[in-house]
């Protein structure tokens, strides 16, 4: 039976947020507030529509863990979301999605690397995620109404470029000067570590620069994560 590898993170920030609702009570004063139930109503009904569209049966949810490796890596990863409100119901969403589906959290680690550790491990498995991010995990894939597979070559080609192009909503910058044209136009030449280190290295930046932004662009896949001590085996720099 294959099963929906969902990313939790994304359902239950869609649903917390869309649930709230501002009220203006005239002379300035305005407020917002949430019903629990029409949070869970938006919860239910996006997973709902992912299984009936999707080839699937059923469905795993991941979740972030509170704690971050890549946090430790580099103290300002995703520093920038610090003073950000989150809608008010996301903490219930969360509790909702794991007292109703079957959800799975790793330790230290985002929703992200438990999609990419899970789709790499199991071929029965298809990933959902709005994230571009799962787009460096070769596995298959729910995007846009089709099963589309990643193959290794492509997956491993789009780590290279997100480690060039850096990730402004996760806060890590990338290699100077290097947006996604730029990114394409080196690695269609030759798509290897190689290009990644030269082109740090034109900016005046060592190799170690490059993999610390490798490392945090990278989806954990299978293998790269222990599940009893929760330790992550860091890229090196080689597929």
């Amino acid at each position: 039976m294959t099963i929906l590898l969902v990313d939790g993170d994304i359902v239950a920030y869609k649903a917390a947020a869309s649930a709230e609702t501002p009220i203006n009570w005239g002379d300035g004063l305005w407020t917002l507030h949430c019903f629990e139930q029409d949070v869970a109503i938006r919860l239910d009904d996006q997973l709902d529509k992912l299984l009936d569209e999707a080839p699937v049966k059923d469905c795993v949810i991941a979740l972030s863990d509170t704690q971050n490796y890549r946090k430790e890596l580099a103290p300002y990863y995703k520093a920038n979301r610090k003073d950000t409100r989150k809608p008010l119901l996301l903490g219930w969403a969360r509790e909702y999605l794991r007292d109703t589906y079957n959800t799975i959290i790793y330790r230290r680690l985002e929703a992200d690397d438990v999609l990419g550790i899970l789709g790499t491990a199991n071929t029965d498995t298809i990933i959902w995620s709005e994230d571009k991010d799962l787009l460096t995990v070769p596995a298959k894939h729910w995007i846009n109404g089709e099963v589309v597979e990643i193959s290794e070559e492509e997956a491993n080609y789009n780590h290279y470029v997100q480690t060039l192009t850096g990730d402004a909503t996760d806060n890590y910058k990338g290699c100077p000067k290097i947006g996604a044209v730029t990114a394409h136009k080196l690695l269609q030449v030759e798509p290897t570590w190689n290009t990644v280190v030269t082109a740090y290295a034109k900016q005046g930046l060592g190799e170690a620069v490059a993999l610390e932004q490798a490392r945090l662009a990278r989806i954990l896949r299978n293998g790269e994560y222990d599940t009893d001590t929760a330790e992550v085996k860091l890229w090196t720099g080689t597929h």
